[in-house]
This record gives C-alpha cells, sequence and structure tokens, in this order.
C-alpha cells in the first residue's frame, strides 16, 4: 500500500507558477512509476505527465510540454511537478498517482492521492 498527499494548489493569475508537491510514505517509493493527472469540471481525468522509477525519463501531455516539468526526489519519496505559464484551462483538481514499472507507459496507477485545486484566473 502507498498513500500519496498532495499540496501546492491555489489560485493563481494566467502566466504565473505553481509547484506541486507528492509526498509518498508506505512501501519502496523508488519501486514506482509516478505520475499527475487533472480533472477539470465536466471532463474526463487526463494524465499530465509521467515519471519513470529513476526519474530519468519522462513524458508530458501535448497540452502542457514546455511548461511544466516533473521530478521526484526518491530519497525524500516526493513527486513534484513545476508548473509554469499557467493558462485558465489549466484550471483542474490536480492528482499524484503511483504504479508499477509499467505505469510510465500505460497510464496504469494503482495509487492515488486525494487531489490538489489548482485555479487559474484569466
Amino acid at each position: 500500500q502507498v498513500q500519496l498527499v498532495e499540496s501546492g494548489g491555489g489560485l493563481v493569475q494566467a502566466g504565473g507558477s505553481l509547484r506541486l508537491s507528492c509526498a509518498a510514505s508506505g512501501r519502496t517509493f523508488s519501486n514506482y512509476a509516478m505520475g499527475w493527472f487533472r480533472q477539470a469540471p465536466g471532463k474526463e481525468r487526463e494524465v499530465v505527465a509521467a515519471i519513470s522509477l529513476s526519474g530519468v525519463s519522462t513524458r508530458y501531455a501535448d497540452s502542457v510540454k514546455d511548461r511544466f516539468t516533473i521530478s521526484r526526489d526518491n530519497d525524500k519519496n516526493m513527486v513534484y511537478l513545476q508548473m509554469n505559464t499557467l493558462k485558465p484551462e489549466d484550471t483542474a483538481v490536480y492528482y499524484c498517482a503511483a504504479g508499477p514499472r509499467g505505469a510510465y507507459v500505460s497510464d496504469n496507477y494503482i495509487y492515488w492521492g486525494q487531489g490538489t485545486q489548482v485555479t487559474v484566473s484569466s
């Protein structure tokens, strides 16, 4: 079992930045691929970014590429999402997720956090 707790959400103006954090506890953090997802009102949940077990490999949704950066610190059991040049369409609840190695490409995550709200005003 892995417990995930997100933090860092809030209200920001368009063009601003936020850094989301996700603290993991439970099983060995470095054994899990990690991902950030988001869900806007009335829309399906979508993957935003993913990072491999070691942190060497990352991938992003086209909508956030070159604006968002995912990273992880396996010593601190943390994963981060640095979000720059935020747009109103980035408004959503953001979720941290953990899964087996293959989740990095399959998005088949097992454990989920409660989510943190990000609101971008125009």
